[in-house]
C-alpha cells in the first residue's frame, strides 16, 4: 500500500527547497486564475449596468408613432388621437399610457429669446419615463383638465435661463402664451436618443398643445406592459388596436427595448466569452512553464529519484510524488489569484456610485480553482511518468 502521508510530505519538502522557483512557476496560474474572477465580476457588472441604463429608458416600455408619408399628404383619420390612448389602455397588461407632442418654439425670458423643445404631455408620462423632480411638483389632473398655463423645464435650461434663482413660480413666455414654472426636472438616467426630452426642453400638458398646433394628435404613443414578459404581447395586440382603429393605408412603427436589450446581451457575452478565452491562455502558457520547471526538476533530481526507488519505492509513488507538486503549485497560485480577484472588486467598490454593485461570481471561483489545478495535473503528468520510468541503476549514476 502507497504512504500518501509520506509522499505528500516529500512533495512539500522538495517545494520548500526550492520557494523562490515554486513562486515563479505559481505565478502564471496566479495571473489566470486571478484573470478568470475578474473578468466574469466585470462581465457581470457590464452587463448589469448597461441593462439596468436601458431599461431605464421605460419599464416595460412599447411605443408608437405614424410613419410619415413624404410622397402624399396624410389625412387626420391617420394621426393618433386621446382616444387612441384610451382605447390602448383598456389592453389587458397595459399599466400606463402616455402620449406626447413636440414643437420647436422660442422662449423669452427678461426680453431675451432662447429655442427650445416644447413637450406636451398626458398623464401618465412621468411614471412611464420616470422623471426625477428636483424642484415644484409635476402636473396634477386639474392642471390637464383646466389647461392651466404651467410648465416645468429641465436643469439644464433653468442653469441657463435663472442661474442661481429659484425657478419656481417665475413666468415664461412660449410663442404668444405664458406660462408659469411650477418645476425642475429631469430624466433619471441617460435615455441614448430615445426620449423626447432634450437639455432645452420645457413640458407643458397636452391639452395646450391645441393653441399652437390647432389639433389634439399625439405624435408619440407610450404603453408600459404589467411585465417584461408581457411586452410581446402588448407590441402585437397594439398594432392590431391601430390597424382596427384607422384606414388600412395608415402606416404606424411599433418598437420596444427587446432588440436593444437582446443586441446588448450579446455583445455583452462576446466580450464575456473573448476575455475568458485570453484568461485561459495565460493559463495554459503557465501550464507549459509548469511543465517544463518539472521536466527540468525530474533531470536535476534523478539521483535522488534512484535513491528513492533503491530502497523500495514504487513507480507509481515516484509518479505521485511529482504529481503532487505540480497540484500544489497550480492550486496554491490558484488560491493566491482567486483571492487577489475578489479582493479588487471589493477594494473597488468603495470608489464607486452607490448604486452600482459589483458581483463576483461564485461560480468563476470554483471554475477558477478547478481549470488551475487541472492545468497543473494536466501538464505535470508528463514529468511525473517520466520520473516514474527511470531506472534505478541507470539513475544512481547520474551525476
Amino acid at each position: 500500500m502507497m504512504d500518501w502521508r509520506e509522499t505528500v510530505s516529500v512533495a512539500i519538502d522538495a517545494l520548500r527547497a526550492n520557494k523562490v522557483r515554486a513562486m515563479l512557476t505559481s505565478l502564471g496560474v496566479i495571473i489566470g486564475s486571478a484573470s478568470i474572477v475578474l473578468v466574469v465580476t466585470v462581465a457581470l457588472t457590464s452587463k448589469k449596468f448597461v441593462l439596468s441604463q436601458i431599461e431605464s429608458v421605460g419599464s416595460n416600455l412599447v411605443w408608437v408613432e405614424m410613419v410619415q408619408r413624404q410622397d402624399r399628404p396624410q389625412p387626420l383619420s391617420y394621426e393618433l388621437t386621446l382616444d387612441d390612448l384610451e382605447a390602448v389602455k383598456a389592453i389587458p397588461n397595459v399599466i400606463e399610457v402616455a402620449g406626447t407632442r413636440e414643437l420647436p418654439m422660442t422662449l423669452v425670458v427678461r426680453g431675451v429669446e432662447r429655442p427650445v423643445n416644447l413637450v406636451g404631455v398626458t398623464e401618465g408620462y412621468q411614471t412611464i419615463r420616470r422623471l426625477l423632480i428636483l424642484r415644484g411638483r409635476y402636473f396634477d389632473a386639474s392642471d390637464m383638465e383646466m389647461r392651466s398655463k404651467v410648465c416645468l423645464i429641465t436643469t439644464q435650461l433653468s442653469d441657463r435661463v435663472f442661474g442661481q434663482e429659484n425657478p419656481i413660480g417665475r413666468n415664461i413666455r412660449l410663442g404668444e402664451l405664458t406660462f408659469t414654472v411650477i418645476g425642475v426636472f429631469r430624466e433619471r438616467v441617460e435615455t441614448f436618443g430615445l426620449s423626447d426630452i432634450q437639455e432645452n426642453s420645457v413640458i407643458i400638458p397636452f391639452t395646450l398643445m391645441k393653441y399652437y398646433t390647432g389639433m389634439e394628435v399625439v405624435r408619440l404613443l407610450d404603453a408600459q406592459a404589467a411585465k417584461a414578459e408581457d411586452v410581446a404581447s402588448v407590441d402585437r395586440q397594439v398594432g392590431q388596436l391601430l390597424r382596427s382603429r384607422h384606414p388600412a393605408e395608415a402606416e404606424y412603427k411599433v418598437q420596444t427595448l427587446t432588440a436593444i436589450l437582446g443586441a446588448a446581451r450579446s455583445i455583452s457575452l462576446a466580450l464575456t466569452i473573448v476575455l475568458i478565452v485570453i484568461a485561459f491562455i495565460a493559463l495554459l502558457i503557465s501550464g507549459i512553464g509548469i511543465m517544463n520547471i518539472m521536466l527540468v526538476t525530474v533531470q536535476e533530481r534523478t539521483r535522488e529519484i534512484g535513491i528513492r526507488k533503491a530502497i523500495g519505492a514504487a513507480p507509481r509513488e515516484i509518479m505521485y510524488q511529482f504529481l503532487v507538486e505540480s497540484i500544489v503549485i497550480s492550486g496554491g497560485g490558484a488560491v493566491i489569484g482567486i483571492l487577489i480577484g475578489i479582493a479588487i472588486p471589493v477594494a473597488t467598490q468603495f470608489f464607486l456610485p452607490g448604486n452600482l454593485r459589483v458581483p463576483v461570481s461564485p461560480l468563476s471561483v470554483i471554475v477558477a480553482f478547478v481549470v488551475s489545478c487541472s492545468t497543473g495535473l494536466f501538464f505535470g503528468y508528463l514529468p511525473a511518468s517520466e520520473a516514474a520510468r527511470l531506472e534505478p541503476v541507470e539513475s544512481l549514476r547520474y551525476e
